[in-house]
C-alpha cells in the first residue's frame, strides 16, 4: 500500500469531515466518486450524491452512476434539470458550461436547502483549473466546496485515490456531457443530443473505445478515435457500415479526424483559447 495515497486518503475524509451535511454533484466519473466515497467516510449519515438529470447526460453514465453509488454505499439521488429550456445554454456560444453548471448547482442548492443539507461539493480537481472552465465560475456563485482542489490533489492522484478506496471507475475515461460535441455556435437540442449519444454507442458496439462524435455546421460530425483505431476506421466495409448509420441519424458529411480522441477539441475555435 502506497503510504503517500493512505495519507492522502485520510486527509481528504478529515477535509470533508469539517463540513456538517454534504450534497455531493455526482456524475459517477473517478473525481466525484473519489469525493462521494471520502463524504460517506466522513459523514456516513449526513452525505449523499446527487446526479442532475439533463439531455445531455449519456443513459451510459447514469447507469455508472448508479452503479458506482451503490458500491460506495453512500445515499443516491437522481434531479432533473431543465438546462435545455434556458435560452443562452441553448444558443451554445462559449459560455454554455457556466449555464449548465449554474442550472445544476442552483437546482441542488434548493434540494439541499429544503433538505437541511449544508454544502454542495463538486469533483473539480487541481488540474482542472488549468483548463478553459467557465463552469468554474457558477461553481463560486453557488458556494460550492471543491476538497480536490483544497488539497492540490491532481487528476493522477484521484486515479490513485479511487483504486484506494477500490472503485470500479478509477480508469475510466473522462466523460464529459454530451453538449460538449456540439461545435460552439450550433444550437442544443434534444435531437442533437440524443443523435450524438446514438452515434457514440453505434461506434463502441464496433469495438472502438473512448470515441468522440462531434457536430460542426452543415451537419457534419467529425469522428475522433484513438490513433491505432484510425486506419480499422477505413476498411471498406467499416467505414461503409459507419457512414451509413451517420446518415441514417441525419448527419449529412461524415468525417474521420487524422488528429484522433483530443479531450475539449472544440475549444481550440474560442479566441480566449488562442490568444
Amino acid at each position: 500500500m502506497n503510504s503517500n495515497v493512505k495519507q492522502l486518503a485520510a486527509d481528504l475524509v478529515h477535509e470533508i469531515g469539517k463540513q456538517h451535511s454534504v450534497v455531493v454533484a455526482f456524475s459517477g466519473g473517478v473525481d466525484s466518486a473519489v469525493v462521494a466515497a471520502a463524504a460517506f467516510l466522513a459523514l456516513p449519515n449526513h452525505s449523499i450524491a446527487i446526479t442532475g438529470v439533463g439531455g445531455a447526460v449519456p443513459e451510459s453514465d447514469l447507469h455508472s452512476a448508479r452503479s458506482v453509488a451503490k458500491s460506495i454505499g453512500i445515499q443516491y439521488k437522481e434531479i432533473p434539470t431543465q438546462e435545455i429550456l434556458n435560452e443562452d445554454y441553448v444558443r451554445n456560444d462559449g459560455q454554455r458550461c457556466y449555464f449548465c453548471k449554474s442550472t445544476l448547482y442552483g437546482t441542488l442548492r434548493t434540494w439541499a436547502d429544503a433538505n437541511h443539507y449544508q454544502c454542495l461539493m463538486s469533483g473539480t480537481n487541481q488540474d482542472d483549473l488549468s483548463d478553459y472552465r467557465p463552469g468554474l465560475k457558477a461553481a463560486s456563485e453557488y458556494s460550492v466546496v471543491a476538497p480536490l482542489v483544497i488539497l492540490a490533489i491532481t487528476k493522477q492522484q484521484v486515479r490513485e485515490l479511487a483504486t484506494y478506496f477500490q472503485l470500479t471507475v478509477a480508469d475510466k475515461p473522462a466523460s464529459p456531457c454530451l453538449a460538449s460535441r456540439i461545435a460552439y455556435g450550433q444550437s442544443v437540442t434534444t435531437e442533437r443530443l440524443q443523435s450524438i449519444e446514438l452515434a457514440e454507442r453505434f461506434l463502441e458496439s464496433l469495438g472502438f473505445n473512448d470515441v468522440r462524435v462531434r457536430l460542426h455546421a452543415d451537419g457534419l460530425v467529425r469522428l475522433e478515435l484513438g490513433f491505432k483505431d484510425l486506419h480499422l476506421a477505413c476498411e471498406p466495409a467499416t467505414r461503409t457500415t459507419i457512414s451509413a448509420r451517420m446518415q441514417q441519424l441525419g448527419f449529412k458529411f461524415v468525417t474521420l479526424d487524422l488528429m484522433g480522441r483530443q479531450s475539449g477539441s472544440l475549444n481550440r475555435a474560442l479566441p480566449i483559447i488562442n490568444q
